[in-house]
């Protein structure tokens, strides 16, 4: 029986990753992912082959940070071989304050470690990046009925919980588009409070979490994530206990 459920489970996996393949071939029907293409892609091939990483890209992997109102893209072109920072953009508009999303219309965006799961070239806010919001952790520890959804990477300057980069990004969404296509199913994209290393960050968040022990212990693991990869220049591994705690494996 054992044996049964778990080919199941490795059927279902791979007909979801077709799917998502296949998903993904027909953005390239898109006449504005074309269009991105032919007017960005040079660029970005010249720029990454100066960091000695061949195109079309392999791997990339994404930080946010709420108070310092950035996210990162870092890449690498080996399974590996240790992340390189690409680019930091400058995220143009931040809703709600410090701390995780944990009910519909709360305007927060969420904090935690999250993949990319949908692409929509044609988003009424330019292209959008789909983040799966709520994760394991949210449903345990968010509202039960309405946790909320619909949290994109996207371009405008307009948020209610959203992450919104103007029209970089074009460039990003080419990024994404394109790891994926080359067999990165899972993008990953972690969301942190603040940056860790920065001192005026950390005198903000000491803040926030000065009379919330819950929030100032939810942070505290986020921080160990966070120094994971500053160490190692490589992506953590999370799991989610019964708690909806974030573990470090």
């Amino acid at each position: 029986m054992k044996r049964i459920v778990i080919t199941l489970f490795l059927l279902v996996c791979g007909v979801v990753s077709f799917a998502q393949s296949s998903a993904f071939m027909s953005q390239r029907l898109s006449a504005k992912l074309s269009n991105v293409m032919r007017m960005r892609e040079d660029t970005l091939r010249k720029e990454l082959a100066v960091m000695g990483i061949g195109w079309p890209l392999k791997q990339i992997y994404i930080r946010s940070f709420k108070y310092d109102s950035q996210l990162e893209v870092w890449v690498r072109g080996g399974r590996n071989d240790a992340f390189k920072l690409f680019r930091t953009y400058k995220v143009c508009a931040l809703s709600g304050a410090l701390g995780p999303k944990r009910i519909e219309g709360d305007y927060q965006v969420p904090e935690g470690f999250y993949y990319i799961n949908e692409f929509k070239p044609n988003s009424t806010y330019n292209m959008a990046l789909g983040i799966n919001y709520p994760n394991a952790s949210d449903r345990l520890l968010s509202d039960s009925i309405k946790p909320g959804n619909d949290i994109y990477i996207h371009g405008s300057c307009v948020t209610v919980g959203c992450i919104p980069l103007r029209d970089q990004i074009e460039e990003l969404y080419l990024l994404a588009s394109y790891a994926h296509d080359q067999g990165q199913d899972f993008i990953p994209v972690h969301i942190f409070p603040i940056r860790y290393n920065v001192e005026k960050s950390k005198e903000i968040l000491a803040k926030s979490t000065r009379e919330d022990a819950e929030y100032q212990k939810f942070s505290g693991r986020l921080k160990e994530m966070f120094d994971y990869f500053e160490q190692h220049r490589k992506i953590p591994l999370v799991t989610v206990n019964r708690k909806g705690e974030y573990i470090l494996m």
